[in-house]
């Protein structure tokens, strides 16, 4: 394999951010060039990962299947942490962790979330779900703190400094995973997921089974006004 240089590198992350995430991409124009070039290599590692499970071809594959691509993926996440790199990517990635450093881990638990949509069409709990939105999105906000360096001074408001950046970009990416789920709550039960908590269906009196046949009711609105 010929190496791939840095600036293919992370054209290709650009390329392939501005492709799948058009509005992500026009915000992160507004930051400082390398920074910007940063989150687009984490953003593609990201989707990367989730389409492991979630790309067309990946409803062909079995349980067993699926959890091999994640065991190889997680393989050579570890690998790329340790210096060894396959694609242009991964050159962006790297080059990344070296400006940037940060920890393995908001990596790998972001594969373990990836899991939990193999092995889970149905949470029982809000905390269920809330612990799968931390894997496959508060992770992404500590992935981008290292990035953008938030401290406790930073703030989004004058009267709302932040006391603890990491809770709250954990909080955001958590929050952003929670609307996507009310958003696609058609899509994913066409893939046989409900990801809204069973016991916030039974608080209002709605099923499964409407769910999945698409009822929209008095208790559906109620449900979906508790949710928003």
């Amino acid at each position: 394999m010929n190496c791939p240089s840095l600036e293919e590198g992370y054209e290709a992350c650009r390329a392939e951010t501005r492709h799948w995430a058009k509005t992500y991409y026009l915000g992160s124009l507004l930051m400082p060039p390398r920074k910007r070039r940063a989150i687009w290599a984490i953003y593609v590692w990201c989707r990367r990962t989730d389409e492991l499970v979630d790309a067309p071809d990946a409803a062909a594959l079995d349980p067993g299947q699926l959890h091999q691509r994640l065991n190889q993926w997680e393989e050579r996440t570890r690998r790329l942490f340790a210096g060894e790199v396959q694609d242009a990517q991964d050159m962006a990635l790297w080059d990344t962790l070296q400006r940037y450093p940060q920890d393995i881990t908001p990596y790998l638990e972001m594969i373990a979330g990836q899991r939990m949509d193999i092995n889970l069409k149905r949470y029982r709990t809000f905390a269920e779900l809330e612990r799968y939105c931390y894997r496959v999105a508060g992770t992404v906000g500590l992935m981008s703190q290292a990035v953008m360096g938030l401290d406790a001074a930073f703030y989004s408001a004058p009267w709302s400094r932040c006391p603890d950046p990491t809770n709250c970009a954990v909080a955001l990416g958590i929050a952003s995973q929670l609307t996507n789920i009310l958003r696609d709550v058609g899509e994913d039960r066409e893939r046989g997921r409900i990801y809204i908590p069973h016991e916030e269906l039974t608080r209002f009196n709605y099923t499964e089974a409407q769910l999945m046949d698409g009822v929209i009711n008095e208790r559906w609105r109620a449900l979906m006004r508790f949710q928003v």
